[in-house]
């Protein structure tokens, strides 16, 4: 039996439901020990109002690292000046509908020059700015304080590395 291989668009509905999807996740930060997040606009898949780092499926036949690059150029429209692995997580959520989803998130650090970010896909994103690690806007991505309470000591450690 010949097999056939899924569409993109199937593939992206099905990623994190029917199995479990990998997501490449961006805390960019600046010389100034600021993070970046931007708010989530009606438009994104979900998460809708909330303030979110950065992340992108993990494309086939990409590196972790080159998926990170290639999703700030599409998000951000920057190259990392530093981009170092933090860890990974097992994420457990339920979408709107109450459907059940598991994503493995990568974690990266990724150093960028705050005068070159430009948010490229305006209509997903409301508003966004830099903020200090104490004073964090809200509401947060659902995500953001499991992220912390696991791997917030290495963030901050490689942001004052900077």
């Amino acid at each position: 039996m010949p097999f056939t291989k899924l569409s993109p668009e199937d593939i992206r509905r099905h990623k994190g439901t029917s199995f479990t999807g990998v997501t490449t996740v961006f805390w960019c930060y600046d010389d100034s020990c600021r993070l970046f997040l931007a708010k989530r606009s009606k438009n994104a898949r979900d998460e809708h109002g909330r303030w979110d780092p950065g992340a992108g499926g993990l494309k086939h036949g990409q590196t972790l690292e080159d998926n990170v690059r290639r999703e700030l150029e599409e998000e951000y429209g920057v190259e990392p000046l530093r981009l170092e692995f933090i860890g990974y997580r097992d994420v457990f959520r339920e979408l709107d509908d109450g459907t059940p989803t598991h994503w493995l998130a990568m974690d990266f650090a990724a150093k960028i020059d705050p005068l070159k970010l430009r948010i490229n896909e305006s209509d997903i994103f409301d508003d966004f700015g830099w903020f200090s690690l104490d004073k964090l806007p809200s509401p947060l991505h659902s995500q953001i304080d499991p992220f912390l309470r696991l791997h917030g000591d290495k963030l901050k450690t490689i942001m004052l590395n900077v």
